[in-house]
């Protein structure tokens, strides 16, 4: 009898402890890691003020929000699975899709615009970007930064790239470089830019290269089939990024170093608020109906991921670009989002 009493409490233990295994199962089932990077907008902003984690405990879900070093991090982790939604640039969009990575850009983050430049040393002689010719430019090679400098060179200022002498330099090479007197120009982004624009000045940009050819951009991918069979997650999410977008552009004033979004976002990522509110500035943030437009995922992404693996592939970073990258840009969440 007493054998069969220890025996119901034993079963009835398993049978609890099986339940709440089972649970634990159907949470981890739920949570959805995503990985973001050191970048300002109202995206992170979001991220720290806990309105995405709201919106997703009411669709039923929990985030794990995990901060990578590199687009490049991120889409290791998204071809293994391992995260279904991150942050990567246009250039590197290109790459993961081009490398077999079965992944949907489904929104802009930001359109890289004024943040990266290409600066002119004073006393360098250089005009305009048809002076380059002949000239020493730096540059960090297969960046959005050299894909925009060779793309200005090529398509909107006529420019042999040949006649240019291009060297590769990382951001902190730019700036001893320009010290010396070692190069005569450098398409780069802040802080780096913000050093040389002491002793010298812009002549042109990624917002009107971009605006004449083909933009680059930071943008949010999902893996295409977790983003199929989570369709309900996708839809809150989404409402988020469109909310805090038109928040932004009707309130950027708004937006200063003390206010509770800058200070989010320095609080996520670092920094100051000061350098927090330079670097918003030199970005644009598209609405949702912009997103869907053809400016953007109804037409102006593809072109751009397009060219950008033609520039990867003119780098051998990739080996041939695709025919059409039609499969890898999904308008639908932000057109519904929109309404």
């Amino acid at each position: 009898m007493n054998a069969f009493k220890h025996f119901r409490y034993f079963a009835g233990a398993v049978s609890l402890a099986a339940g709440l295994f089972q649970a634990g199962l159907a949470y981890a089932e739920e949570t959805v890691v995503i990985g973001y990077q050191q970048i300002v907008g109202p995206f992170v902003t979001a991220i720290a003020d806990g309105r995405f984690d709201a919106a997703a405990k009411e669709a039923g879900y929990t985030i794990d929000w995990r901060q990578f070093s590199s687009g490049g991090d991120i889409s290791t982790a998204l071809a293994s699975g391992n995260v279904p939604i991150g942050v990567i640039g246009s250039t590197g969009t290109a790459a993961a899709a081009t490398r077999g990575v079965e992944l949907e850009l489904f929104w802009i983050l930001d359109n890289i615009g004024k943040s990266e430049a290409l600066a002119v040393r004073n006393g360098s002689g250089i005009e305009k970007p048809e002076d380059l010719k002949g000239k020493n430019v730096g540059v960090p090679f297969v960046s959005t930064s050299h894909f925009h400098l060779l793309v200005g060179l090529e398509q909107v200022w006529k420019v042999d790239p040949h006649e240019v002498n291009i060297l590769n330099m990382k951001p902190p090479q730019i700036i001893a470089a320009w010290q010396r007197g070692d190069i005569d120009a450098a398409y780069v982004w802040p802080p780096a830019l913000t050093e040389l624009l002491k002793t010298g000045k812009t002549i042109a940009d990624s917002e009107t290269i971009g605006a004449a050819s083909v933009p680059t951009f930071d943008g949010l991918v999902a893996d295409k089939k977790w983003a199929a069979d989570n369709p309900k997650f996708m839809a809150a999410f989404t409402r988020v990024l469109a909310e805090s977008y038109a928040d932004y552009n009707k309130n950027k004033a708004n937006w200063t170093a003390d206010s509770p979004q800058v200070k989010g976002i320095v609080k996520l990522i670092g920094g100051d608020g000061a350098g927090a509110v330079e670097a918003l500035n030199l970005l644009s943030f598209p609405n949702a109906d912009e997103q869907a437009s053809a400016t953007w995922l109804g037409g102006g992404a593809l072109k751009a991921l397009s060219e950008s693996a033609k520039f990867l592939v003119a780098q051998k970073q990739i080996d041939k670009a695709l025919d059409d990258y039609t499969p890898f840009v999904n308008a639908s969440y932000a057109k519904e989002a929109s309404k």
